[in-house]
């Protein structure tokens, strides 16, 4: 049966689907791994429903692979803005809250606003945007590990030195299978060397740009766009500022923010004399952003790695 509406409220170990179908509505708790999604399969299948337009808010990381899996199934799946669910829920004057409840406005805010389907990246993206971020952490650990050195009791010294060695042979072999990944697939692979081109641009930073511009590519309306910069460029200014961030990574950080200032501004020409877009799009968070002077290879990185053709 086709036209059915599966309203997901998802948690990190469990998630609770919302079947609506035929103006019903049917509620099912399911783990949050592999076996739960065969579980969800089987279950619509005893419901006679071979396909189904799967819904769920785009709140944590939580429902990525729930997601990735439907959608590899053949079902359509959406992830909304979290305030488009919230505003539904007013217009019901909806009061009750619990994963069930929520599930089922999910469906019915579906159902009744038709949100557009989504999309996976590439598995080559996912896979790159993994190790980055393992990288990422595995940095964390590190400089907090040469911080407790400063302050601990000598009878632990060696472990933790110990453990700092342990951090970076993972970081190596990381890094190592980064450039292996990138160099082995061939859109990766030219996209990087259009980076290498750019003065002041490293390794850690095309890796970084290459996972997660790739996000970016599909964004048509400037609107749209500038929403998505907001919540990438804030954390990630926020640690580009030496004060805030690993030592080390202060640099490759700011260049990520910076490209992305630039590719708002090769989609939206209008802006790109108005020196205090970064502002407009952070706040006025700190003092130091009126510092950032965009030069033109940022915009050429930042427009090359997106794949965008001129501005």
């Amino acid at each position: 049966m086709s036209g059915s509406i599966l309203g997901v409220d998802i948690a990190k170990r469990k998630f609770d689907g919302v079947l609506l179908i035929n103006g019903k509505l049917k509620h099912k708790v399911f783990t949050n791994n592999e076996e739960g999604f065969e579980l969800l399969m089987a279950w619509l299948q005893k419901q006679n429903v071979d396909h189904v337009h799967v819904c769920l808010e785009a709140s944590s990381t939580y429902g990525d692979e729930l997601a990735t899996s439907m959608h590899d199934a053949g079902h359509t799946v959406s992830i909304v803005n979290p305030a488009r669910i919230k505003g539904f829920a007013r217009s019901e004057l909806l009061r009750t809250k619990n994963d069930k409840v929520d599930a089922g406005l999910i469906a019915r805010f579906c159902h009744a606003m038709h949100p557009e389907p989504w999309a996976p990246l590439p598995p080559e993206i996912r896979t790159l945007q993994a190790l980055v971020r393992r990288v990422d952490a595995l940095l964390v650990m590190r400089t907090q590990e040469l911080n407790r050195i400063e302050t601990t009791h000598e009878t632990v010294t060696c472990s933790i030195r110990e453990h700092i060695a342990y951090l970076d042979q993972e970081i190596a072999k990381l890094k190592k299978q980064i450039a292996g990944h990138i160099k082995n697939d061939p859109h990766l692979r030219t996209k990087r060397d259009l980076l290498r081109s750019i003065p002041g641009i490293g390794e850690v930073t095309i890796a970084a740009i290459l996972g997660e511009l790739a996000l970016f590519e599909r964004t048509e309306e400037p609107q749209d766009l500038f929403g998505l910069l907001r919540g990438y460029l804030a954390p990630l200014v926020a640690q580009a500022l030496p004060h805030r961030c690993p030592k080390g990574s202060s640099v490759d950080k700011l260049h990520f923010a910076l490209a992305l200032r630039s590719f708002a501004v090769s989609k939206d020409p209008d802006i790109g004399g108005d020196p205090g877009i970064i502002e407009k799009l952070l706040g006025d968070s700190d003092q130091r952003l009126e510092q950032v002077v965009l030069q033109d290879e940022a915009a050429d990185f930042a427009l090359a790695a997106a794949g965008v053709s001129g501005k």
